[in-house]
């Protein structure tokens, strides 16, 4: 946690009359005030933009402490609560906890950089609306709070206590997810140490009035933030405790008998009679939607749509397996198939359109432009075909398989083959304009960018080769290099059989750095954030600091991990052999949701327009709402 006293500016004429900063204040040279998020107590919180990202407007939260303790221990007291605050957030990683940036003090005041959400917090928006909040939404918040509690009462080494589960600190983000905020009251567990009496009245459980804090404690509160949820009746008015006199369904008799008995239990005053875990109540909510037919299924939802759950949008079956990766282009999947077919689908149906026979399986993922589809397959060709209707409109003739998806740059088509080659064809009449040698077939999906083309071959040799086909630099891997690489500010990233992922500089080929996996690799890396993150044999998917090779997470399939991952918002969706469809955190690792088809998935999925589409070796293509 970076902790400075560099001078901040002169706050004279720079605050208004309650003290507040005023917009257009800057801190540590860096943060600028736009405006005030909200004010009370002890501290107040700021929109603000970090002017270290100069051509992008990266938004930031700045709480700031103000301490005016003339009591010298008291003073102390206070800074090191803020800091306490400070320390426990840079140990959590959770999607629904926001992330911290920086922490600074300055003479009175103190500082915490965090994560902007957009979004509104369950007490405004209580305000904002007359009518009672739906069953749906309130069990769809609160399975998403039991599981930001879950990750709490499990961390590592010490499990961590919420302490003010309340409206007013569980926001809704712009994508309609939970996110919990302000953890200034939050502590780690100790079993049997007693503390001071604190939280906010009417959802502090009765024994964190005898200064108790434990797991049962936030179960009680929750439970309190869900009585006021389905009610519209604030406990802070009412006495405390006395939520069995407000029973839900006489104040709202929309609410099931099912949910109503459940919120009572998380509200029972003696703490042994609570769930005995977070997921014993997620588990509770699951089962009460069930039942009232909120929620369908297990697996598929047709009303509710929990983080635990997906819901598939629809399937369309081939007739063989689907081992590469759909395009989608202007509303339409395409997708090629062992069946030698090249498939074109309506990608928000899933309905068939049409579909072009080759003379082999086609392994590669479509490339598209305007009003033509390009596909290469193991029949030695490269096949450009009408969008609309799927009529040929040229092919090219290799010597070889054709194994290496084809990418599009200015009017040419890059593709490698099992001859030997790179190939470079004109996009408009699929003539060669030039091609390269290469010792082994290639199967990489070739990079281009500014006049320069990398990719691998499967003798472990990687190139860089001008527009004239001439080798600028060649680097040897141990084995094989199948996967396609990527190119992140000046630094190429891809893998290799010899169980490596490899950072060369893209202008000499020169080793930065190799991240060693347990097993090879053909999956091709990710970027995003600062980190990396690929599939492995090993069964892995991993991610990697990009600037170090440092290993942040991995997640563990029940297979190999042949196919690439995808990252969209904050989410990696990687496919496994063992025939699931995988959505993790990115930055954590942890899994939000799990979809298994029946047959391994060793292609790479596509996501537009909120909607995951990826083939599966059981025949199908599935679209999935992400």
């Amino acid at each position: 946690m970076r902790r400075t006293t560099r001078a901040l500016p002169n706050k004279t004429g720079e605050t208004d009359q309650l003290g507040l900063l005023q917009p257009g204040v800057t801190l540590q040279d860096r943060y600028l005030v736009l405006g005030v998020l909200g004010s009370g107590g002890m501290s107040s919180v700021y929109k603000g933009r970090d002017l270290h990202f100069p051509n992008v407007t990266k938004l930031v939260a700045v709480k700031e402490m103000i301490n005016m303790a003339a009591d010298p221990t008291m003073y102390e007291m206070v800074v090191r609560n803020f800091e306490r605050e400070a320390d426990l957030l840079a140990t959590l990683s959770h999607p629904a906890i926001p992330r911290i940036y920086d922490y600074f003090t300055h003479e009175s005041s103190s500082y915490l950089v965090m994560e902007f959400i957009e979004g509104r917090d369950l007490e405004r928006l209580l305000h904002e609306t007359d009518d009672f909040l739906s069953e749906e939404k309130a069990i769809t918040w609160a399975v998403e709070l039991c599981d930001v509690l879950t990750y709490l009462h499990g961390h590592q080494p010490q499990p961590v206590i919420f302490r003010d589960m309340k409206p007013s600190n569980v926001m809704i983000d712009q994508h309609g997810h939970i996110r919990l905020i302000d953890f200034g009251i939050a502590r780690v567990f100790q079993p049997g140490q007693k503390g001071t009496m604190i939280g906010t009245e009417g959802y502090s459980p009765p024994e964190q009035y005898r200064g108790e804090a434990s797991p049962a404690g936030d179960i009680y509160a929750l439970g309190a933030t869900l009585h006021h949820l389905l009610t519209r009746r604030d406990p802070r008015a009412e006495p405390p405790f006395s939520f069995s006199e407000r029973p839900i369904r006489q104040i709202n008799p929309h609410v099931s008998p099912e949910l109503e008995s459940v919120v009572n239990a998380a509200l029972a005053y003696d703490p042994k009679e609570r769930f005995a875990s977070s997921e014993s109540f997620k588990a509770a909510l699951l089962s009460a939607a069930k039942q009232t037919g909120i929620l369908v299924s297990p697996q598929k939802s047709t009303a509710l749509k929990l983080p635990s759950d997906v819901q598939e949008l629809w399937s369309f079956e081939c007739e063989d397996e689907i081992r590469g990766s759909p395009t989608i282009h202007r509303g339409i999947l395409y997708v090629g198939c062992y069946d030698n077919n090249l498939y074109a689908l309506d990608a928000k149906r899933g309905t068939f359109l049409w579909k072009y026979p080759t003379e082999g399986g086609i392994p590669t993922r479509p490339a598209a432009h305007e009003d033509i589809v390009y596909v290469a397959s193991e029949d030695h060709r490269l096949h450009a075909v009408s969008a609309d209707q799927g009529k040929l409109v040229w092919t090219y003739l290799a010597e070889g398989p054709i194994r290496s998806s084809p990418t599009l740059h200015e009017g040419y088509v890059f593709f490698g083959c099992d001859d030997a080659h790179l190939h470079v064809v004109n996009m408009m009449n699929g003539r060669r304009a030039w091609r390269a040698e290469a010792a082994g077939p290639i199967r990489s999906t070739p990079l281009v960018v500014d006049e320069r083309v990398y990719y691998g071959c499967e003798t472990g040799d990687f190139y860089c080769v001008d527009f004239r086909g001439e080798v600028k630099w060649r680097f040897r891997a141990k084995r094989s290099v199948a996967s396609s690489p990527i190119m992140v500010e000046g630094i190429l990233y891809f893998g290799s059989m010899d169980w490596t992922l490899y950072a060369l500089e893209a202008e000499g080929g020169y080793q930065i750095w190799r991240f060693r996996m347990g097993r090879p690799t053909i999956s091709s890396p990710a970027y995003a954030e600062g980190k990396l993150f690929t599939g492995c044999a090993d069964g892995n998917i991993y991610a990697i600091d990009a600037r170090n090779n440092r290993e942040l997470w991995r997640f563990q399939t029940e297979h190999q991990v042949t196919g690439s991952p995808v990252v969209h918002e904050d989410s990696i969706f990687c496919g496994s052999v063992d025939g699931s469809m995988y959505c993790l955190d990115l930055r954590s690792g942890r899994k939000r949701w799990t979809y298994r088809t029946g047959g391994p998935i060793t292609g790479t999925p596509t996501i537009a327009e909120g909607t995951i589409y990826f083939g599966s070796t059981d025949h199908h293509v599935y679209a999935l709402l992400t």
